[in-house]
């Protein structure tokens, strides 16, 4: 009997033990995530960044969206402060685009005016409609758009 009380407080005490370890394991651990994450910065304006824009590209239509494009955004893109550069990459097999733009600051890519990106788009537009024979419409739309931060 005695044998016994001894082996269940012995495991009471290590249980106690091991629940009191873990407890300053979290609330350290914690500290420290919580210490990291205040001292970095999730969205500097200063630091590069990528945009990105999903777009429909049909199969039949690929060579008009990329002559769309060479002749409305890349020359008005070379031309803007901050711009780093893009890539153009194409599945056949979604017919989806991916463009992928890169800028020096977030400040920058957004300092642009708005009247200026419509007046390209509908340029881009324009060209497009023409090369497909789809008049009045955007032959090439966006499904999503968004911004990444390089690690």
């Amino acid at each position: 009997m005695m044998l016994f009380l001894f082996s269940l407080l012995s495991r009471r005490v290590i249980n106690c033990f091991s629940a009191l370890f873990f407890v300053v394991i979290s609330l350290f651990s914690n500290t420290q995530v919580a210490l990291a994450a205040a001292s970095f910065e999730l969205n500097p304006s200063s630091q590069p960044i990528v945009e990105f824009l999903r777009l429909h590209v049909p199969n039949q239509d690929r060579n008009a969206w990329l002559i769309a494009e060479q002749k409305s955004w890349e020359p008005w893109l070379k031309k803007q402060k901050g711009f780093l550069g893009r890539q153009l990459l194409w599945d056949p097999e979604a017919e989806e685009a991916l463009l992928l733009i890169s800028w020096a600051s977030r400040t920058e890519w957004k300092m642009i005016p708005n009247e200026d990106i419509d007046h390209v788009q509908n340029a881009f537009e324009a060209i497009a409609s023409d090369l497909t024979g789809r008049e009045g419409i955007n032959p090439f739309p966006i499904k999503s758009q968004g911004e990444f931060f390089p690690q």
